[in-house]
């Protein structure tokens, strides 16, 4: 069929000479598919990356002194959000709540923001838009013609992009994110956005005449050319809305809100900052409806009758666009759009399920349906006059497992079994054989890296399972009798001494004032703290909602952060929620651009200027360097601000000494951290800080005490803090040898490491680490591959992401710590045959078990511990009361 009229993206020659069907598309000439058809199209952007051709679509730039408060204006997502190098999906809506279009926003440069709409809607949004910016102190250009766009998606998509540009670091790690790199002299700017809902994949824009040459090295490099139907289909199992079907006008005409789509909770936003934008009002009416439907309360729905949800067909059929749905004989909507979707099949589960290469099909759709049809409904959908069976579906698909994006299938479950054991006894009995050869297999044969794990000495297992393990010790500090505890238990005497004992141990192992012990992990001594700090943050008035913390300054996740130090984890509930961003009010460290592990103290005096956090928070779970608490201590002194520097030592409480960190000398106020990593005791938690009765934030101090218990616990495992209090003797005796020879052994089996061929991450200056743990990158992906592997050989260790990595399942590194092994009696001599097992694991797939068990064979006492007769004879007397 001859295209006349029709517009062409500056792509068009490549188009053709792929050999494109080529179609009317709003007024454009474009691909709707390629040679290899919509159906390999699709699976190979879902397994591998494809290239698609979106510079039909329209480029605005959008400048001047009032450009935000003109985009807040027209735009329904907060400007305000927006950092630089930050991207956000947003809405071009009417006075009604309608949208006019939907849309993303960059900001690439300070002083611009980068506008892209769709190309049906181009010409009207360029009208409307020109229109409004008639009020403000800004403008406006069509740029659409300069910068060429390319959308790259798809798990390879990464690797490609850095073989095409020659950059290692493209972008932070995240959805949204932006980047400006060089291509050939000229900027490429690079967002991490896109319209297939892959975890992994980019969008680029480039200089209009380095555009086509970049389309076919992107070919080169590993791409598939993928057209409009693919991108289709890829939106539609991605449950992404598409304008004329999911926005704009209903089947009847009518306008459709824009909270019936789902997305709107992502990009309308209410903020004060926005002022009495577009629409507003109407936007506010619906998001009550659309607050009623999510939770339920479905008595009255005027204010948003219908939204959009995902639906699988069941029975034989294919649905289309325009389809009416029923539920129960009533009808109840109508299908907005809807295809077969091609997958590929999956084989095992979890992180050990692998893609296969055998193509499958299923019904999928979006429907616009009344607000009071819920998930998992049955309902039918009329197909060519039949009645044909569906299901309202939570979602086609989930990304949240990088770098694949995973079809989900309606109606399967996992299913796991392990004892099937008729009757009690013979499930009591495989218990303990079972836990007889699994600390067999642990203690004697197994090689143990993993740095957050640390085995236990004979007496240190012993106590933790005596009587107390199984009693109760609730007591409070009571003013009436001068802060002397009162038990609300009897037979509390021993315990009571235990506990005195173990925080006199711990003030003279961390050098400070008070500890907690009463915590039973590091989390939960994070979350004691968070709340104290929110409590005492509140004491002057306590007849209103409580006020939650300010900014608090952290190292992310993604750089090696602890995850309980997090807005996801323990400190979720006591962060605040900045008003004029909308974001939690959490900034994090800025790391040096040469050592992703490593704060870059400089760039942090800046962020403290500009945010002045109430609380600091040192500590990593992947971590290689000493913390600057000093220098930023220091700083913040100097500023006079008045902020908590806490430091959380989870993975290096072991390690406190003048081998590595003294942090009350260097200016921490308080510490927290796992008893159970690097140090030598049982699964708890402790928090400490160095308070003197008579200084004003004592009451801080207190706090914490409370905020432990009632706050945090009632039964604190008292078992367990028997045995810490053994662990904390052995530490407190043994610790100068043992940390210089963890740190030494960590320094020694890095160089190993990379001597056998291994890409050790780290300064080789310093022998990679200064601490008990070795990162090795591995290749992008492939960690828990890698971990599995070295499982199966008896080396046991963590696969782990790294600063430049999007999550766990894209892991291309390992973590390894050498604190077990190093009690076990591991010296350097050891740890270079590890090392060298471990390369003709990981490097040349070898099998090396039997070589594992030889080695470890030799070193199954544990060291740095008590075991001398004395000890032994008082052990064999406990053991006879069991």
């Amino acid at each position: 069929m001859k295209l006349e009229n029709l517009k062409r993206t500056l792509f068009y020659d490549n188009h053709v000479k792929a050999g494109a069907t080529l179609v009317d598309f709003g007024g454009w000439e474009m691909p709707i598919q390629y040679p290899n058809g919509i159906v390999d199209e699709h699976i190979n952007t879902r397994i591998k990356a494809g290239i698609f051709d979106v510079s039909h679509m329209a480029r605005f730039i959008v400048s001047g002194p009032e450009a935000t408060a003109f985009l807040q204006y027209v735009l329904t997502n907060n400007v305000f959000a927006l950092d630089l190098l930050q991207a956000q999906y947003t809405m071009i809506q009417n006075q009604n709540g309608g949208a006019l279009d939907d849309a993303y926003l960059y900001r690439f440069k300070e002083t611009e923001y980068l506008l892209v709409v769709n190309a049906a809607n181009a010409e009207k949004d360029w009208q409307h838009l020109n229109t409004e910016i008639a009020a403000f102190d800004a403008t406006i250009s069509n740029q659409s013609s300069e910068i060429a766009m390319i959308s790259l998606q798809g798990p390879e998509s990464k690797n490609i992009l850095k073989k095409l540009t020659g950059y290692e670091f493209l972008t932070e790690p995240l959805k949204n994110a932006l980047g400006i790199l060089d291509y050939k002299g000229q900027e490429l700017l690079i967002a991490r956005t896109g319209y297939t809902g892959e975890p992994l994949g980019f969008e680029l824009f480039a200089k209009a005449a380095q555009g086509p040459e970049i389309w076919e090295k992107l070919l080169e490099l590993g791409a598939m050319a993928i057209g409009l139907g693919a991108r289709d289909t890829l939106r539609l199992e991605a449950g992404l809305p598409l304008y004329g079907h999911e926005l704009g006008l209903d089947i009847d005409g009518h306008e459709i809100p824009i909270f019936s789509c789902p997305l709107a909770k992502f990009a309308v936003s209410f903020a004060d900052a926005k002022g009495d934008y577009i629409g507003r009002e109407a936007l506010a009416k619906q998001y009550i409806g659309f607050k009623k439907i999510m939770e339920r309360e479905l008595a009255d729905l005027s204010e948003l009758p219908r939204i959009v949800r995902s639906l699988a067909i069941t029975g034989r059929g294919v649905a289309r666009a325009g389809c009416k749905v029923f539920k129960d004989g009533k009808e109840v909507g109508y299908i907005t759009s809807a295809t077969m979707v091609p997958y590929l099949k999956a084989e095992g589960y979890g992180l050990d399920s692998k893609i296969t290469d055998e193509k499958a099909m299923r019904a999928i759709a979006l429907a616009l349906v009344d607000g009071d049809v819920e998930l998992n409904d049955a309902v039918e959908v009329e197909i060519r006059g039949k009645m044909v069976k569906a299901v309202i579906a939570p979602y086609h698909m989930k990304s949240d497992a990088p770098p694949f994006a995973r079809p989900i299938i309606y109606g399967v479950e996992v299913e796991r079994e392990f004892d099937s054991a008729a009757d009690y006894k013979t499930k009591a009995i495989n218990l303990l054989e079972k836990s007889y050869d699994n600390t067999i297999l642990r203690q004697h044969q197994t090689i143990n890296l993993i740095p957050s794990e640390q085995s236990h000495s004979p007496a240190v297992r012993l106590l933790s399972i005596m009587d107390p393990s199984f009693r109760y010790a609730e007591h409070k500090k009571t003013k009436s009798f001068y802060d002397y505890d009162v038990f609300y238990y009897q037979g509390t005497a021993f315990i009571d001494e235990i506990e005195h004992l173990l925080m006199a141990e711990m003030k003279k192992y961390l050098n400070c004032a008070e500890v907690e012990t009463r915590v039973i992990s590091g989390q939960m001594a994070n979350t004691a703290v968070f709340s104290a700090l929110m409590d005492y943050k509140n004491r002057v008035n306590r007849k209103k909602d409580p006020a939650r913390l300010g900014y608090v300054l952290n190292n992310h996740i993604i750089k090696g952060g602890h995850l309980s130090a997090q807005p996801m984890g323990a400190l979720h509930d006591y962060i605040a929620i900045d008003p004029v961003t909308e974001k939690t009010a959490v900034v994090n460290f800025p790391v040096e651009k040469d050592n992703h592990f490593k704060i870059d103290v400089e760039e942090t005096k800046k962020v403290i200027a500009q945010y002045k956090p109430e609380l600091i928070i040192f500590g990593k779970s992947m971590v290689l360097h000493k913390e600057p608490v000093r220098e930023i201590k220091k700083f913040v002194d100097e500023q006079k601000l008045n902020s908590v520097i806490m430091y959380d030592m989870a993975h290096v409480l072991g390690l406190v000494g003048d081998h590595f960190q003294n942090p009350f000398e260097e200016g921490a106020e308080l510490v927290t951290g796992s008893t159970h990593k690097t140090f030598f005791g049982t699964q708890r938690g402790i928090i400490a800080g160095n308070y003197d009765p008579e200084d004003y934030k004592y009451g801080l101090w207190e706090t914490i005490e409370t905020r432990a218990f009632p706050g945090s616990v009632s039964n604190h495992h008292l078992g367990t803090m028997l045995g810490l209090l053994m662990a904390t003797y052995e530490m407190n005796y043994f610790k100068d040898e043992y940390q210089k020879n963890v740190i030494n052994n960590a320094k020694y089996f890095a160089k190993c490491l990379a001597d056998a061929g291994l890409d050790v991450v780290g300064d080789p200056a310093i022998s990679y680490t200064e601490t008990h743990q070795v990162v090795v990158r591995v290749g992008y992906g492939i960690g828990p591959d890698v971990a599995n592997r070295l499982e199966r050989n008896n080396i046991i260790i963590n696969y782990q992401a790294t600063p430049e990595e999007e999550g766990f399942t894209a892991s291309g590194a390992i973590r390894i710590g050498v604190a077990e092994m190093t009690r076990f009696g591991f010296g350097t001599k050891e740890f270079e045959q590890t090392a060298a097992l471990m390369a003709d694991v990981i490097l040349r797939n070898k099998d090396v078990i039997d070589d594992v068990k030889q080695l470890r064979s030799n070193f199954t006492e544990l060291k740095y511990c008590f075991n001398d007769d004395d000890i032994m004879a008082q052990l064999d007397k406990l053991k006879s009361t069991l």
